[in-house]
């Protein structure tokens, strides 16, 4: 869906983007991540052909970015932006119509199909200028899916919204992706790319660092977690096999961990809960842009640096 070779673009000596890799499959729900000024939002750009490479080549739905495979594709960057003094649903009506191979017959039901979607069903004739920061947030995620598009790109489509609504999206975009729509969704959200992608890819200071299944990235440690009220006591019984320490939990070298948890019990140790360590998400991309930095980005920010 998405295929970038060398992908670079520089602004005078300064490279955004260095010899960029991206691959994103048919299917795949793709979490692009990387700290503030890494260049997630220039490659989106050049991906979108709303920059131009310095060099390198962009793939689209497996042909060049033009009218064609545009078409196809349904894009929130950078946030919504619409006619403040119009409503909602007239801005999508206008935005539907400025776009490529519009369809002015079904317009009307794919605007109130979008709006639905995503929880804007019942939105009134208030101008845009009234919404709040997750209102246009939604309605900018309308207007991305008024072509009900093969290939979903957005950037931080869950800034502004509450728990609640950060859910529906997401259980959106897993029932869009279930239908057949690729998503590809640029954030700064750790937790939001677990819980919703199944690929990644890392960018820092415009180089792509890590890309594959999240799976990989989430492999076992080789080590047990072990959480216990009684830790003083658990640590000294397991003394030489205790890899960590932290406040309220233990990490056990193990490779029994029924056993170990028999063990405890028996010795009196009380266990709320034992199983083996995962690597982390949030650990894999610290060691791949530089453990302890404060340029990775973990909260969503309003804007990020090109």
């Amino acid at each position: 869906m998405i295929r970038t070779e060398q992908l670079t673009k520089r602004y005078g000596r300064i490279a955004a983007v260095s010899d960029l890799d991206l691959e994103v499959r048919e299917g795949d729900r793709y979490g692009f991540l990387g700290p503030n000024g890494s260049g997630k939002t220039t490659t989106v750009r050049m991906v979108l052909g709303l920059v131009l490479p310095t060099s390198g080549t962009v793939s689209l739905l497996g042909g060049k970015v033009g009218r064609e495979s545009l078409a196809q594709v349904g894009a929130l960057v950078e946030g919504p932006a619409f006619v403040s003094h119009l409503n909602g649903r007239t801005n999508l009506r206008l935005l539907d119509a400025a776009g490529p191979g519009a369809d002015r017959r079904s317009r009307r039901r794919r605007v109130d199909e979008a709006l639905e979607q995503v929880g804007l069903a019942g939105v009134d004739r208030r101008p845009v200028r009234a919404y709040s920061l997750g209102m246009r947030q939604r309605l900018g995620l309308a207007s991305a899916l008024l072509r009900r598009p093969r290939l979903l790109v957005l950037d931080e489509p869950t800034n502004g919204l509450d728990p609640q609504g950060i859910r529906e999206i997401r259980d959106l975009l897993h029932a869009l992706n279930r239908e057949g729509t690729t998503v590809f969704l640029s954030s700064h959200l750790l937790s939001e790319v677990e819980a919703l992608c199944t690929r990644i890819g890392v960018l820092d200071r415009g180089r792509m660092v890590l890309q594959g299944d999240l799976a990989e990235f989430q492999s076992l440690t080789g080590l047990v977690e072990v959480r216990t009220p009684d830790l003083t006591r658990a640590a000294g019984l397991l003394d030489g096999r205790v890899a960590e320490r932290g406040l309220d939990h233990l990490l056990v070298r193990s490779d029994d961990p029924a056993r170990l948890n028999a063990d405890l019990v028996e010795a009196g140790v009380r266990v709320t809960t034992l199983g083996p360590q995962r690597r982390t998400l949030e650990g894999a991309v610290l060691d791949a842009t530089g453990a302890g930095s404060d340029r990775v980005g973990l909260a969503p920010a309003a804007g990020e640096g090109r």
